[in-house]
């Protein structure tokens, strides 16, 4: 059955979410602060609208897909903000991976008003995205977040219900924190075979038939093969994870030195992928 969605964020995740939504029927209103990114989506059939306050009244379900807490600050503020709409029996569906704490503030403000706000960040990146592959991790309402089932299943392959609100941005740290960890040493297992003489083809073959082999790996093999570092998950935002980890104390002996390269490899390589982070260990290892 058809809803009239709201869709708030149309950067790299947002537009192949988007489409997807688009292409099962569902009536989209979007909007993004640079409203020339939802041209390509207009011509696929959603409606643009230049505030997030003109966005409540054609919508029943508004989803978030932005950044970070700022930006979710930003659409929950001033005089065009959501809050300023009638929000009486509306449900916000925040997808972005920000702080728990956010997650529930917001959660309050809606409430008072008779609306409903259910955190529910995605593990997955581009490729997921546009595939309709992610993995959904819910916070908050339990009966509210299996209403809205049907959507998650034309955007993921799967579904969780963590626990209260802020729960499925905790458990999405945890995961990203892990996920840090894991490309550092990847990149650092790189970076030595590449320091005894021994090609990088055969070491991603090896790895990619051993039991290490994963979908991330692959991706981030190919992506080193190629030398193109267009990202599909960016080093800043992964760098701005961390950190959300480490004020939420989710961050361990490992994690923590995770936070320290990634920062500083964001320096530089931030709008690349996060496997860029070899570029940055590769600058500071001696030779």
């Amino acid at each position: 059955m058809a809803m009239n969605i709201g869709w708030i964020g149309l950067g790299t995740m947002g537009r192949p979410m988007v489409r997807r939504l688009l292409e099962q029927n569902h009536h989209v209103t979007v909007y993004n602060r640079t409203i020339e990114r939802s041209t390509e989506l207009v011509d696929l059939g959603a409606t643009a609208v230049r505030t997030p306050l003109e966005l409540i009244s054609e919508s029943d379900c508004i989803f978030i897909m932005v950044s970070d807490d700022q930006a979710v600050q930003d659409i929950f503020s001033g005089p065009d903000g959501l809050p300023e709409g009638e929000l009486s029996g509306k449900v916000f569906v925040n997808m972005s991976t920000v702080s728990p704490g956010i997650n529930r503030s917001l959660a309050e403000i809606v409430t008072e008003k008779g609306a409903t706000l259910i955190d529910a960040p995605v593990s997955g990146s581009v490729m997921q995205a546009e595939q309709g592959q992610l993995v959904i991790l819910g916070g908050g309402d339990k009966k509210v977040f299996d209403e809205i089932g049907p959507v998650f299943d034309i955007l993921g392959k799967m579904s969780i219900y963590v626990g209260p609100s802020g729960s499925g941005n905790e458990l999405k740290l945890i995961i990203n924190s892990l996920l840090a960890i894991f490309t550092q040493g990847f990149a650092e297992a790189v970076l030595v075979t590449e320091s005894k003489g021994i090609g990088l083809d055969k070491f991603l073959t090896l790895l990619n038939n051993s039991a290490l082999s994963n979908i991330f790996l692959k991706a981030k093999g190919d992506i080193l093969t190629s030398g193109n570092y267009n990202a599909a998950f960016a080093l800043k935002h992964l760098a701005k994870d961390l950190d959300l980890a480490k004020q939420e104390n989710i961050l361990k002996d490992m994690g923590n030195l995770a936070l320290q390269e990634f920062q500083s490899a964001a320096v530089h390589y931030g709008d690349q992928d996060v496997i860029a982070v070899k570029k940055s260990l590769d600058e500071h290892t001696p030779s």
